[in-house]
């Protein structure tokens, strides 16, 4: 539900029923559009298991394993949403020569994304974020640790200029090239500057969004936002202050800063400024991996034709139905559907 304190509620309800023909067209048109991804590739994995006493050797529990549970995070996660949403996806990125690299190729492969892009790093390891959780008997499970596999150097020169190369080769066969850049390595400037040879790039970074000049899209969240332009984004004044230094600072065709519970902002370089409300403000249990969420849906609209607003307003539509599962999640086209006609029956 839209929250009605929605300043401008009843003109976006009225838009929404009026687009709501459209947009379903778009969900149809996901399963065409071609997709690459460049991106930190991640694995998460969750350990579960009971306590069973606590350790002679040391003031630590003893954890019976009882169950290991592993799917994709950071970059990773961008391409199992496109993937599970219907698109064409390949993907680009690097993993180490390990089993962990090699779990998370198989995922992919399961879910029927391209990994030709996919290259060994033999001097760094799969990122690998752990996390183990444990519990009593009768109690809830809790996570008591978290163990992070990877490296702060760069991948060597030779395997950047390779994958900048495969980048280069496919960028311009594909409708979008999504950057999922987490700050891994991956997105070096070489494969920043191919990933921006296509004719539309969607960049999703942590930090310094100048790097991709001229881009079509950036989404950054909003502390994402307040760190790069520098000040606090406070009010409606200095929100638009925001859009407009980061317009300016990338030369990008629009900027969508989302807001959590205040809903998203989008910023064309037309000068057109369109806020698009929450969809989802009451049952918000989890908003790991919503931003990936959201790149993944607006994406595969853009590439299927949507204008920006149609876009975001499914972009939007998505990460309502992911944060409202815990951990990294997905959703589908059919979910999105019956999402959209509720949401529209209620207004």
């Amino acid at each position: 539900m839209i929250d009605a304190n929605f300043p401008q509620a009843q003109r976006f309800h009225d838009r929404l029923r009026e687009a709501e023909p459209q947009l379903l067209q778009r969900l149809d048109q996901f399963r065409n559009a071609q997709i690459l991804v460049v991106g930190d590739l991640t694995l998460d994995e969750f350990i579960t298991g009971e306590v069973e006493r606590i350790s002679r050797e040391a003031p630590v529990p003893i954890i019976r394993h009882e169950s290991t549970r592993r799917v994709p995070g950071g970059g990773a996660n961008a391409v199992y949403n496109l993937a599970k949403l219907g698109g064409q996806i390949s993907v680009a990125g690097l993993v180490g020569h390990d089993e962990q690299g090699q779990a998370l190729i198989q995922i992919f492969q399961e879910a029927g994304i391209d990994t030709t892009g996919i290259f060994i790093d033999r001097d760094r390891p799969t990122v690998t974020k752990t996390r183990i959780s444990a519990h009593a008997r009768q109690s809830v499970t809790q996570q008591v640790l978290r163990l992070d596999r990877k490296s702060d150097a760069l991948p060597q020169p030779a395997l950047q200029q390779h994958l900048a190369d495969y980048i280069a080769q496919q960028a311009s066969t594909v409708a979008a090239v999504v950057c999922s850049d987490y700050g891994d390595g991956v997105l070096t400037p070489k494969v920043i500057q191919s990933a921006l040879n296509g004719d539309r790039t969607i960049v999703d970074t942590q930090s310094q969004l100048g790097r991709y000049q001229r881009a079509t899209l950036f989404t950054p969240n909003l502390p994402e936002a307040e760190l790069e332009v520098g000040y606090a984004i406070e009010g409606d004044r200095s929100l638009k202050q925001a859009g407009s230094d980061l317009l300016e600072r990338t030369q990008a065709q629009a900027i969508l800063i989302t807001r959590g519970g205040d809903g998203m902002t989008l910023f064309e370089r037309s000068g057109t400024i369109e806020q698009i409300p929450a969809f989802n403000r009451t049952d918000v249990f989890d908003v790991t991996g919503a931003g990936d969420t959201v790149v993944a849906a607006l994406t595969l609209a853009l590439a299927s034709g949507a204008s920006l607003w149609e876009a975001v307003v499914l972009g939007n539509l998505a990460a309502s139905l992911v944060v409202r599962q815990f951990g990294t999640a997905t959703t589908t086209i059919e979910e999105m559907k019956e999402a959209l006609t509720q949401l529209i029956a209620n207004c």
